[in-house]
């Protein structure tokens, strides 16, 4: 996420960091790599121009000035503006109205919107346990209907039935009227979208506004259009009285000028943040958290928040007793492990989250790869029961069984037989006298030489 406005910010600021003061020559050379990386990202001119001057501003005054460490200072100034121009910290969604809190989807179509409805709906069904409705007012796309009632199936929450023979205010009022009788807490109405901008769809949202008076009125849109996310965002925000925005895609932007322009644009706070395509991939929208993600520094509350949400505690509670009794760690305690770490979004979205990742090498993260962890599960899931629980059994004939099995090569096998043979000394060390400082200390020996992917993986 938003690796090339990282990686042009870092280099620039990390040159700086090493200053043992700051001039007005320092800090206008950076400056200008600073307005360079943010162009560069796609973000909007008049963000860019604000961004800049405030954090010059700053940077002259007695913030820096007052100083022990310049540098440091200015990375801080730089982070607080990422901050700032992102929205300060997270707005939830004002649900605090007489049920059914109603809330109306907006944006072209494309964004994401349908995909959004379901991933709103699960996150305030699982999270804050209100019953949700969910509608399709697109009466355009057959399709969005079916895709809506799908996902909808998929994550437990009840759907409206409408169809393309009905008006989107009949479909509306419908729907409200049997949230009202059926006691939800949140309808989520999905609305039609275009390619573009245009009055007709403008006036069809603006009635249905009007019609649904809904207490949250989301826009959604696509991060990975840059600035064009911007002045849709601004046309949108013309027409109708905003309430927030979720931001979509977030996971496939390497640049990251949609989420520094849109709240500048429109003015209104992003919300909600979306990281891929499946329905539990919507995050609230944290801007100091992005910021910090932003400048290399990670995001460890993301990490744990989520840690809590999706690893399973009894399970985790049984491996930690096993190993501490020295009772051993056998494939399949490792196969429980790689299955955890896919429910927390994979290596690459856990690894994101790390303060110093994004300075990492392009062929070391390019061997952290989620294909990675899905083929070491495919070879565990190839194995017997026996096999997994005592794995010097596998020799010749046993491997070549196991390899065809899993789609692999030999290679493979033997590949991670060999890390897990290094995680199973590691976990030994654990269960010793001073074993979690052990581990640390040995950390460094769960990478072979050449990393996890030279060949096969």
């Amino acid at each position: 996420m938003f690796e090339n406005l990282t990686e042009r910010l870092s280099v620039t600021l990390r040159n700086i960091s090493g200053r043992g003061r700051l001039t007005d020559d320092n800090i206008k050379d950076t400056l200008r790599e600073v307005r360079m990386a943010l162009l560069e990202a796609d973000v909007a001119l008049p963000v860019v121009k604000e961004f800049v001057n405030r954090v010059k501003e700053r940077a002259v005054g007695q913030e820096v000035s007052k100083s022990l460490s310049p540098g440091q200072a200015f990375i801080k100034i730089v982070h607080g503006e990422l901050i700032s121009v992102m929205g300060e910290a997270n707005q939830d969604l004002d649900l605090a109205t007489q049920p059914p809190a109603i809330l109306l989807m907006a944006g072209l179509q494309g964004a994401g919107k349908t995909t959004s409805v379901a991933k709103l709906a699960k996150l305030l069904t699982e999270r804050q346990k209100k019953k949700v409705l969910v509608v399709s007012a697109d009466v355009y796309r057959p399709a969005a209907i079916k895709q809506l009632e799908t996902l909808a199936n998929d994550i437990g929450v009840e759907f409206f039935p409408s169809d393309t023979s009905q008006t989107p205010s009949q479909i509306a009022a419908a729907a409200l009227d049997s949230a009202r009788k059926r006691y939800f807490d949140v309808l989520i109405v999905d609305t039609a979208g275009r390619l573009h901008v245009d009055s007709e769809m403008m006036e069809e949202i603006q009635l249905l506004h009007k019609q649904l008076n809904p207490i949250e009125t989301l826009f959604v849109v696509d991060a990975m259009t840059g600035q064009d996310a911007a002045n849709t965002a601004k046309a949108f925000s013309e027409a109708l009285p905003l309430t927030g925005v979720i931001l979509t895609k977030a996971d496939g932007d390497a640049r990251g000028g949609a989420a520094l322009s849109v709240r500048h644009i429109t003015g209104k706070p992003i919300k909600f943040i979306g990281m891929g395509e499946k329905t539990d991939a919507l995050e609230p929208f944290h801007p100091d958290r992005i910021a910090s993600r932003i400048l290399g520094m990670g995001d460890v509350l993301s990490l744990i928040e989520e840690m809590e949400r999706n690893v399973d505690k009894e399970k985790a509670t049984k491996l930690a007793q096993k190993v501490q009794k020295g009772k051993g760690f056998d494939l399949e305690d490792f196969r429980e492990q790689l299955v955890q770490m896919r429910n927390m979004g994979g290596m690459m979205s856990m690894l994101d989250k790390l303060p110093g990742v994004s300075g990492l090498p392009d062929n070391v993260k390019g061997q952290l790869d989620d294909k990675l962890t899905v083929r070491m599960e495919a070879i565990i899931n190839s194995m017997t029961k026996g096999e997994r629980r005592n794995p010097d059994i596998i020799k010749g004939s046993r491997k070549k069984r196991i390899a065809m099995g899993s789609g692999t090569e030999i290679q493979d096998v033997n590949r991670l037989l060999k890390q897990f043979d290094q995680m199973q000394k590691m976990m030994k060390k654990v269960a010793g006298k001073g074993g979690l400082r052990k581990m640390m200390g040995n950390m460094k020996n769960m990478l072979p030489p050449g990393g996890f992917g030279r060949g096969g993986f």
